[in-house]
């Protein structure tokens, strides 16, 4: 059975994404993936071709003023030169957020993640889960405690660091890294049957 390698091309300001990113690492690769944690503010000619070698692309960002980053949108320009290769299509895609307000407008970043990826020709991975944290009976220790579809989104307040990112957002993300990882071996066997 081959490996699905996912790939997590992510800009964090302060730390808080960072800490996501590493859940949905974590996530991926207890579901058998090789997995690459990739800076976009960092990132070197290696880091694209291993990108451009990968079965799935999960990218990520803080949400900044009703998006992502300016750092992850100079990453995302920079994907153009793939653009124009189709160097990226029927991969899979999928993505997270953290912002210091509960909504914070992370469903703007997530959408504009899913858009980089049509341009790509890519396959998008929702979340998969249904919301918690939305009765009575529901806690803030919920799975996607904010009622995210798109993807993975936490909350962190301001006013903390890297450690004070929530539990259940952790949770979520690893939730997330399986997800695609778990697909991405569904797709990597589903084209190996239509190939035989």
């Amino acid at each position: 059975m081959t490996t699905p390698v996912v790939s997590i091309a992510y800009h964090s300001g302060y730390g808080h994404t960072a800490v996501i990113a590493e859940a949905v690492r974590e996530g991926a690769a207890a579901a058998g993936a090789t997995v690459h944690l990739i800076k976009v503010d960092e990132i070197d000619e290696a880091q694209w071709e291993l990108l451009d070698g990968s079965d799935a692309i999960v990218f990520g960002s803080p949400t900044y003023m009703g998006t992502a980053s300016g750092a992850f949108h100079q990453f995302a320009q920079d994907t153009s030169k793939r653009w124009f290769t189709d160097a990226w299509k029927d991969k899979l895609a999928a993505g997270f957020s953290n912002s210091g307000s509960k909504s914070g407008d992370k469903l703007h970043t997530l959408q504009f993640f899913a858009t980089l990826a049509a341009q790509h020709g890519m396959h998008w991975v929702n979340l998969g889960l249904k919301p918690g944290w939305n009765s009575t009976e529901g806690s803030e220790h919920d799975l996607n405690r904010l009622g995210f579809f798109s993807g993975a989104a936490a909350q962190t307040n301001s006013d903390e660091g890297p450690e004070g990112v929530h539990k259940a957002d952790i949770a979520t993300a690893e939730h997330l890294g399986r997800r695609v990882a778990e697909t991405a071996r569904t797709f990597i066997a589903g084209r190996a049957a239509v190939a035989a």
